[in-house]
């Protein structure tokens, strides 16, 4: 096991090239931006059909109008998405484009959403627009009319390909006419394309890209499909890459889309059996954060006789129980650890198969509402479903199960740990070792030793660094949800008014952090997003603001340890 996993590492390079990939990025940050729209959209889904599950049915009259904003919200969230993802795109462009020769973002915005409504929306009848495809079915097109958008006018603005005015000119004025060409030039190009595809094959580009995806939809729905999809999310995670960043992207357009497709089935009285959907990502898979770790932080406090082990479990049941599973995974460690590769892996793929299990075997609908992700699993279940009964019954077993599969390496583990405290003898040298190389942590290893089973009540002292903040610092710490990043946040804003000092810290979600940044003047990276340093660099750079990277052990040890926290910040300040 040791040598396939130091195999596997050697490839975290290239996967982390991936996951830095400005278009594969652009996708993710653009969703994350149109998170609100999803969101709001759901809570008239909840309305409308969660009361079936005690047989009360909304007559047609009421369940339409529950249904207006979410047509006019989720309806066309293709339409928003297109908008967001290019700006997303403008955003990693100019970081290499000259400071005084930038792409305007809202232009590219403009020209995206103008040519994703010629390749997605047909006109109706008695005028406006038909938005069937406007919506999850043209999530693709969006994609396609973003990243042609941007390129037309980096092309164009790199080349200087302008309409140039005198220097009495507003800059306001003078910015309409340097974007004319490219957003001509890009709206035609998509036009043309859509043009090409209606001539052709008699529908637009949405319709007929749905079409040509629709067997790799349906073989991504099957065992194999999932099996691959979900695995790849907890093995990126384990050697140490933030998985969603790799594989959401990839996957995003179909798993929003069969929900749609989903609530489609169940308002016509049929089968929702589309299994590929956010819900199913959310709360089946990352049951309680990657590698369906709802279980174990139980299973640590109850069935280990290690203190390191039972601490560690009190430490992270109730940030996992939300689906933050950080505090576990690097706090174990899990991540590396050749002992729980098996059930890191497995256990989420098992829970995916049972999914599917009740879906086709049982007649269970399918997920058929987009909940927050931070949402406690079983409760997830429960609304997504539409509370159904067999809802309760695959919680149940999920559970079981998952207890099952992580059980007997949990013991295993447990022994281990339970030696190594009885002889005072360290035998995991090589496993810390391989987590601080992959997390960088050796800077807070003393930090770590002081503040992981640390239980008892200490007395109020300063921070032990000697350097004192003493100008208003307003520090931002960015993961990949916003949820890790309270974590670290919190525990700054306590210290901080615990020894008075002058820091106050906000949690944020990498990729939605670039309208707020220049309010900050110190950005700390959670691990999932810390490959990300060099690109954050250069935004923080041109801001004149100080930047710095946690590894996993550090990060975790810094959220558990507000003192170390603040010192960490102010050393850093220096």
């Amino acid at each position: 096991m040791n040598t396939l996993i130091a195999q596997i590492e050697k490839a975290k390079p290239f996967f982390e090239k991936i996951s830095r990939n400005i278009y594969i990025r652009a996708i993710r940050d653009g969703f994350i931006a149109g998170m609100p729209v999803i969101l709001f959209s759901s809570i008239f889904i909840l309305l409308a059909y969660v009361p079936n599950a005690w047989g009360f049915h909304w007559s047609p009259e009421v369940e339409n109008f529950l249904m207006v904003p979410y047509n006019y919200s989720m309806g066309i969230l293709a339409f928003f998405v297109s908008g967001t993802t290019a700006k997303s795109l403008t955003d990693s462009m100019n970081r290499d484009m000259e400071s005084t020769n930038q792409i305007n973002y809202i232009s590219t915005m403009l020209a995206t959403m103008v040519g994703f409504l010629l390749m997605a929306a047909d006109p109706a009848q008695e005028g406006g627009f038909l938005t069937e495809f406007m919506g999850t079915k043209g999530l693709i097109t969006a994609f396609i009319a973003a990243f042609v958008t941007v390129n037309v006018y980096k092309v164009c603005v790199k080349n200087n390909v302008t309409i140039p005015m005198p220097e009495e000119v507003p800059p306001n004025i003078s910015q309409v006419f340097k974007d004319l060409i490219p957003f001509t030039v890009s709206v035609v190009i998509l036009y043309a394309v859509s043009l090409f595809v209606r001539s052709t094959l008699g529908v637009n580009v949405a319709e007929s890209i749905g079409t040509l995806l629709a067997p790799l939809f349906q073989a991504a729905d099957g065992y194999l499909g999932i099996t691959i999809i979900f695995g790849a999310y907890a093995f990126f995670w384990f050697i140490g890459i933030h998985g969603p960043s790799i594989v959401e992207p990839a996957i995003a357009a179909i798993t929003y889309a069969n929900i749609d497709v989903n609530l489609q089935l169940l308002q016509a009285g049929e089968h929702a059996d589309k299994i590929l959907t956010s819900g199913t990502q959310m709360f089946i898979v990352t049951m309680g954060g990657t590698g369906a770790t709802l279980v174990v932080p139980f299973m640590f406090m109850w069935m280990t006789k290690s203190k390191r082990n039972k601490a560690i479990g009190r430490a992270s049941v109730i940030p996992t129980f939300f689906g933050v599973n950080e505090p576990l995974l690097f706090g174990a460690p899990i991540v590396l650890n050749p002992v729980f590769f098996v059930p890191f892996i497995f256990a989420p793929i098992a829970n995916v198969w049972i999914f599917k299990f009740f879906i086709d075997a049982l007649g269970m609908n399918s997920f058929t509402t987009n909940l927050p992700w931070t949402t406690p699993a079983p409760l997830g279940i429960l609304l997504g479903t539409n509370f159904q009964f067999l809802s309760f019954v695959l919680v149940a077993v999920l559970i079981i199960v998952d207890v099952l599969i992580y059980y007997p390496f949990l013991k295993v583990y447990d022994r281990q740990i339970l030696a190594e405290e009885e002889s005072g003898v360290s035998s995991s040298d090589e496993l810390k070792a391989k987590v601080e190389q992959s997390f960088d942590t050796r800077k807070a290893t003393a930090i770590l030793e002081k503040s992981q089973v640390e239980e008892t009540t200490t007395v109020k002292a300063e921070p032990s660094t000697a350097v004192k903040a003493t100008e208003s610092t307003n520090v931002l710490v960015l993961c990949a949800g916003g949820g890790t990043s309270g974590l670290l946040a919190n525990a700054l804003n306590k210290a901080a008014k615990e020894y008075d000092r002058p820091i106050k810290a906000t949690a944020g979600s990498y990729g939605a952090h670039r309208e707020i940044l220049p309010q900050y003047q110190f950005v700390i990276l959670a691990p999932q997003v810390a490959s990300n340093y060099e690109d954050m660099k250069a935004e923080t750079d041109k801001l004149g603001i100080k930047l710095a990277k946690t590894a996993g052990a550090e990060y975790i040890a810094l959220t558990r340890d507000g003192e170390g926290a603040l010192a960490f910040v102010e050393e850093n300040l220096q």
